[in-house]
């Protein structure tokens, strides 16, 4: 279980098993608070098939606190899409005042149904563009994106937000199975409290790390 205060509990040893549920309970409070337009945003960092590292801001949509996985939704083909599919080994970083999540291990694509239902809760724009950008790929300009995205409206006739548009082949989810969880809180002269935990098979094992 988790303690009434979920950063107390980095102070004190033993540690808690768990650390994909304090992060879940840290991203709930974080958009309860309203202290961020986006608590969800995280840095992905991936390696694309040449070696080159690459770092973006992406939504983490979803959090499995039993399971220790993170569901980010994109356009599979996009340059992140391409990099995890050829080297599934990736790390999210949360930032939120005062607090940091950094995880890491390995993503695979989010089961069809589940990204079915996701794509129908966005907004209609969204699934409008979805269909309308080769994201990642050059365009030659801002008029000639909104002119794709005006085509792709007039072919599914889409106008309003009930309107039906089904979700493109190429738009999924990955989601990551974490292998390590770090948290870190920060405290009074620099003295943060920080712990790592790493999986090992369905139990996860902590370690106090120094500031």
């Amino acid at each position: 279980m988790v303690e009434a205060n979920p950063d107390l509990w980095l102070s004190e040893d033993p540690l808690p098993r768990n650390p994909a549920q304090i992060t879940k309970r840290w991203l709930d409070e974080a958009f309860a608070a309203g202290i961020q337009a986006n608590p969800h945003a995280v840095a992905l960092a991936t390696v694309d098939p040449d070696g080159r590292p690459a770092v973006r801001i992406v939504l983490c949509n979803e959090i499995d606190a039993d399971t220790g996985t993170f569901t980010m939704y994109t356009n599979t083909e996009s340059r992140k899409g391409r990099a995890l599919r050829a080297d599934p080994r990736c790390a999210i970083v949360f930032h939120w005042p005062s607090r940091q999540a950094r995880i890491e291990g390995r993503a695979s694509l989010t089961p069809a149904d589940r990204c079915d239902a996701y794509f129908a809760t966005r907004p209609l724009e969204a699934r409008l563009g979805a269909w309308a950008s080769n994201q990642s790929e050059p365009i030659g300009s801002r008029a000639e994106m909104l002119e794709k995205l005006a085509a792709v409206a007039k072919r599914f006739g889409a106008t309003r937000e009930e309107d039906l548009v089904p979700r493109p082949p190429h738009w999924g989810g990955f989601t990551l199975v974490a292998d390590s969880i770090e948290l870190w809180v920060s405290r009074k002269g620099r003295i943060h409290d920080r712990a790592r935990w790493l999986r090992d098979s369905n139990d996860w094992n902590p370690t106090r790390l120094q500031p």
